[in-house]
């Protein structure tokens, strides 16, 4: 079984990168996408989850920007496939943090966590939550990809370290960077710092670089602006078994030309 895991999705360079790149890669059986910065950059409403289901994607993940939109709180309740981080700490967060799915006989979990290194948002500790919800998954279900939504490597690689042959993979996001660590333990278990983005290269994140630069300069709040230049799907396919034993993991990164009848349609 082969799942394809992509990078965080940003604006309508993002989403067209996955209408258009998902056509031809037929040899794929489960598809997992971060969502949450589909609205330019900032977010992700009922429309744009509905547009990436229909382009192909099975489970939409997200951290702190998913419930940007207030649309976003109802939607969730209406569908599994949108999670949110599992860790949340209040009864009162709507939606679930996993997500489970059948592939050829084979039960497969998705699990959501997010970090508390520099997130800024009132979590539940990570790595209990993962210790004690990891056990309970796998008393029906071997394969469990794990998305950590985290900003500090450090903690992306304790996780992995944590969780090392107890789930099929431990997949990082949230930094927009992929990163060259890819590897598959020993234990059998896939992992990643970062798996990118899905998004313009020439860009700082997905936006145009001359005004994230002036924020930097100015320290003044400037408007983020969508870039199309260079634009890529990028991402990671992990290779599991049927016990839920990672066997290889690559890294993507697929050129997506976009032109102005593209965006039109986004």
């Amino acid at each position: 079984m082969k799942a394809l895991i992509l990078g965080e999705i940003v604006g309508r360079a993002g989403y067209t990168a996955i209408k258009k790149g998902l056509k031809d890669m037929s040899d794929i059986d489960l598809v997992i996408a971060n969502g949450e910065g589909m609205f330019n950059g900032y977010g992700i409403n009922k429309i744009n989850a509905i547009n990436l289901m229909k382009a192909g994607v099975d489970v939409i993940t997200g951290g702190e920007k998913l419930f940007y939109k207030s649309d976003m709180q109802d939607f969730i309740k209406e569908t599994s496939r949108v999670i949110r981080a599992y860790n949340y700490p209040s009864p009162d967060v709507p939606g679930h943090g996993i997500k489970y799915i059948k592939i050829n006989d084979t039960n497969v979990a998705v699990l959501n966590l997010m970090g508390t290194s520099g997130m800024r948002v009132p979590l539940n500790n990570p790595f209990t939550s993962a210790e004690y919800i990891v056990k309970k998954i796998k008393e029906t279900t071997a394969a469990i990809i794990v998305i950590f939504h985290a900003s500090a490597s450090a903690e992306k690689q304790s996780m992995f370290r944590f969780l090392d042959g107890k789930v099929t993979a431990v997949i990082g996001t949230h930094n927009k960077i992929l990163t060259a660590d890819a590897t598959v333990s020993e234990n059998g278990t896939a992992y990643i710092t970062d798996n990118g983005r899905c998004a313009s290269t020439l860009s700082v994140g997905g936006f145009k670089a001359e005004e994230e630069i002036k924020k930097y300069r100015s320290t003044l709040l400037v408007r983020s602006k969508e870039c199309f230049d260079d634009t890529e799907l990028q991402g990671v396919t992990v290779t599991f078994n049927e016990n839920g034993k990672a066997e290889n993991i690559e890294t993507i990164r697929k050129k997506i030309t976009i032109d102005g009848t593209d965006i039109n349609k986004t």
